[in-house]
């Protein structure tokens, strides 16, 4: 539904103290153009922090969360009196400076962009995993759908997919791989 493509960038340290990645894309899209792997890294979520490991970063640390756990992360864990670099998305979900309203000093580093493919879903699915709310509302455009089932990160993600998608929706209880495949797996709820 979303295909990730690089945006030019101008990759600067000067100052940095460490790194925030909300998303395994803003890993790579970092790691494919930076040799910097001795800054700290904070990631939103273990699968990130993991990409983050295996891309050669030595220091990471996971909030095991959404966006307002990493903020709360970056209060309590990040260096002091520098500033904290954060590569992503040319158009982030959420606003993470916003969440830590100037208690740590961040600049965003935009270096991709998700933009929707145009593809067509299939005619016949039974289940569909949604990671995020912009993959949500791509798949949303494209319903209705007829006895699929949505399988959403998060609230919010599932918030995206709409009222018309005609999809069973299920949350995952945290927002990770882990719990989003035990969502898919549980019975439908009663009605």
């Amino acid at each position: 539904m979303l295909a990730i493509r690089p945006v030019a960038a101008d990759l600067g340290l000067d100052g940095v103290t460490a790194l925030a990645f909300t998303s395994r894309n803003g890993v790579d899209a970092f790691a494919d153009r930076s040799p910097e792997r001795t800054l700290p890294v904070f990631t939103v979520g273990d699968a990130t922090a993991e990409l983050a490991r295996a891309r050669g970063f030595g220091t990471v640390r996971s909030a095991q969360g959404a966006l307002v756990d990493l903020a709360g992360l970056l209060v309590g864990a990040a260096p002091t009196g520098g500033l904290v670099l954060v590569p992503g998305a040319k158009k982030p979900a959420g606003d993470l400076s916003a969440l830590l309203t100037d208690r740590v000093r961040v600049r965003a580093l935009p270096l991709y962009e998700a933009v929707e493919t145009g593809v067509a879903a299939p005619g016949r699915f039974d289940a569909v995993l949604v990671h995020s709310a912009r993959a949500a509302r791509a798949l949303g455009a494209l319903g209705p759908f007829a006895g699929a089932r949505a399988v959403a990160l998060s609230a919010a993600v599932a918030d995206a997919l709409g009222e018309g998608s005609g999809l069973e929706i299920r949350i995952a209880r945290a927002p990770d791989e882990s719990a989003l495949l035990e969502a898919l797996g549980k019975p439908a709820p009663r009605v």
